[in-house]
């Protein structure tokens, strides 16, 4: 049963279907988009799972959930699902991707309103980074080859891998179904076969989005599409008469410089309003970075009542889009043990963590006296189960020990 706070917090249940993840239209003078929801948890859920079905990307769904485990949250916990946003401070135009948020706007006109699509993407890590700017799009592909780079090769060499000069569209092929070829030689924006690592500095500088997001983006985008980069942790924007602050951690090194332009900004709305702005609050919502639009100040009154900033609560779907599933165990195929551990959550979050791995490796938990042990499989035949173990080594440093079928009689 739910206590006198949660009712007044949550609004009551909506069926998931209802819920605006990808399209939204942006009232004239608007800056906020969408609305927070909220879940809660079943057995089995993951984090990874949760924002694919939700179109966020890990990083959101867990700055917005501080304590929450990614891979093995508790039964019963409800989660904030951070669905509201607010549009970076560039020219609605083209494609606009905000790092530090690690997002995607696609902006168009309908005639009468602005449009905005918006998706997820994993970016460049802190040794490649995805690079700011202006640019466009200049080819698209489908089911694209993917020509290894040189630094990658060397990087894949060098953990005793060796990667072929080309990798012809399929389960293995990096780049997804879909590719968007950037005026910048090398960058794209494209699909993947590791949709766990949408939301995360994973990349080698590209941009990759969730399987049947890359899909629409890709049908919708033609050649000549403008592509704007930038990096902004902080931003201000308004809806219905207030202002709002969001608020992610910054990229490494830009912490300093990006809080001072933000906190600039809102002392020149403080100056042209003639009231002070709450700054202590300011600094909480700057601190916690928690990637979500915090009401904290109303510029006008009338302006968007308490409920409308309440999350809305909606129901769990009956099967999470993408989530990934374990094949029936087979007496006469091969495994790998990948773990054996003391600790059942531990095992739990072993096996979560392989699952999502992509191509995919099935993985589930045994018992077996005073431990746990986490088994990959089932695999056809033993250069599979070779294959799997090596890349449990390369991806997650696992040592995985084959197991041979069970022999009858």
């Amino acid at each position: 049963m739910k206590s006198a706070q949660e009712k007044s917090w949550f609004s009551p249940s909506h069926p998931e279907g209802e819920v605006e993840r990808n399209e939204f239209s942006v009232a004239r003078g608007d800056d906020v988009i969408g609305r927070l929801a909220s879940i809660r948890l079943e057995k089995g859920d993951t984090l990874p799972d949760i924002a694919r079905h939700f179109s966020l990307g890990v990083n959101a769904i867990s700055a917005a959930n501080p304590g929450v485990d990614v891979w093995v949250p508790e039964a019963g916990e409800r989660i904030i699902l951070p669905l509201s946003f607010i549009l970076p401070d560039t020219p609605r135009k083209g494609i606009v991707v905000n790092l530090a948020t690690m997002r995607l706007f696609q902006f168009k006109e309908d005639g009468r309103s602005l449009l905005v699509s918006t998706y997820p993407v994993g970016v460049g890590t802190k040794e490649r980074p995805t690079p700011t700017g202006q640019m466009r799009v200049v080819r698209k592909a489908t089911r694209p080859t993917w020509h290894v780079p040189a630094s990658i090769s060397d990087d894949h060499r060098k953990k005793g891998n060796i990667l072929p000069a080309t990798v012809p569209p399929g389960p293995q092929n990096p780049l997804g179904e879909y590719a968007l070829y950037l005026s910048k030689s090398g960058y794209l924006i494209h699909g993947t076969n590791k949709p766990a690592s949408i939301g995360l500095n994973a990349t080698n500088g590209c941009m990759r989005l969730y399987p049947e997001n890359v899909k629409m983006l890709f049908n919708d985008t033609p050649v000549n599409t403008p592509v704007t980069i930038v990096n902004q942790p902080y931003l201000v924007g308004q809806r219905n008469g207030v202002l709002y602050l969001e608020a992610h951690t910054p990229q490494e090194g830009s912490g300093a410089s990006e809080l001072e332009k933000i906190n600039e900004k809102l002392r020149t709305i403080e100056k042209k309003a003639a009231r002070t702005l709450d700054w202590r609050k300011i600094k909480e919502v700057q601190t916690e970075a928690r990637g979500i639009p915090v009401p904290i100040f109303e510029i006008r009154q009338g302006s968007e009542n308490d409920a409308a900033k309440k999350p809305i609560e909606v129901e769990h779907p009956d099967t999470l889009y993408g989530r990934p599933e374990i094949p029936e165990l087979k007496l006469d195929a091969w495994y790998v043990l990948a773990a054996d551990v003391r600790d059942e959550i531990d095992a739990l979050r072993i096996a979560a963590v392989i699952n999502h791995q992509g191509p995919h490796i099935p993985a589930r938990v045994f018992s077996k006296s005073n431990s746990y042990r986490v088994i990959a499989g089932p695999f056809n035949d033993i250069n599979e189960a070779k294959e799997a173990a090596k890349r449990l080594k390369m991806d997650l440093d696992i040592d995985g020990i084959v197991i041979e079928p069970v022999k009858e009689g």
